[in-house]
């Protein structure tokens, strides 16, 4: 779908994804099923003591692509296009300097992720999330009446709602938790347990992430799959000539 297609339903995020050459993209769109940049379907890997398929697993996460979020997904507000958007966040991606992110594969609640896996690389990536929330705030179109009620019934902190009340989102600043999704919500302990051992046999092989660059992804109209637009380079996060030569990408959803 062009990206002139998209109306006033579609949806934008701000999210980390590596690049699509990497080890970690390849590794990452196989393991859910699908490459969220080329739209296509990915053979899934089958972890050993599974009795279901992985794509029962990870049909959850296998929608909105490799990522872990920087900024939700969001409207735009009146009067704004594709266009603002994108100027907006490759001007804050071209303000950022590169790092590497030790990640490691664990539980959260119900799911299986991967997060920080020290403190260090948790405060970084969530100064990174902080400052792109900040930058693009003012391109969101606020919550309607009934979107905030929906919200708000959800069990939140004080905090947690005082953020979704000027935000938007209850998990920012000091509530965000990077993370990228591994799995849909699992009441089976064997199957997180069985996740969780196939992703830290390999997590070491594949190495930190390289938090060199953002991408935009859109939700073209509600309920599909997120597809990846634009990737956005930080400062030092191109190889040379790169950007120059890289095109915005507009996919198609499946």
């Amino acid at each position: 779908m062009s990206a002139l297609a998209w109306n006033a339903d579609a949806r934008f995020a701000l999210y980390y994804a590596p690049s699509c050459e990497s080890a970690w993209w390849q590794a990452g769109s196989t393991w859910l099923g699908r490459d969220a940049q080329s739209g296509e379907r990915c053979a899934q890997p089958q972890p050993p003591g599974l009795t279901r398929p992985l794509a029962a697993l990870t049909d959850a996460p296998r929608r909105y692509g490799w990522h872990g979020t920087l900024v939700a997904p969001f409207r735009l507000g009146a009067g704004l296009t594709q266009h603002d958007v994108l100027a907006a966040a490759r001007g804050w991606a071209l303000a950022q300097r590169a790092f590497t992110l030790p990640v490691e594969a664990a539980t959260l609640g119900d799911f299986v992720a991967l997060r920080p896996a020290n403190a260090d690389g948790e405060t970084r990536i969530r100064e990174l999330a902080s400052s792109a929330l900040q930058s693009l705030d003012g391109l969101r179109a606020r919550p309607s009446a009934a979107d905030l009620e929906r919200r708000l019934a959800a069990p939140l902190s004080d905090r947690q709602r005082a953020l979704l009340l000027q935000w938007g989102y209850p998990y920012v600043f000091d509530e965000f938790r990077f993370h990228i999704t591994l799995s849909s919500s699992l009441a089976d302990a064997d199957e997180r347990a069985t996740l969780l051992a196939w992703w830290r046999e390999r997590t070491p092989a594949l190495g930190p992430l390289a938090i060199d660059q953002a991408a935009l992804f859109v939700e073209p109209a509600p309920g599909e799959p997120f597809v990846l637009w634009q990737a956005l380079p930080f400062s030092d996060g191109a190889q040379p000539g790169d950007r120059n030569d890289r095109q915005q990408h507009e996919v198609s959803s499946q």
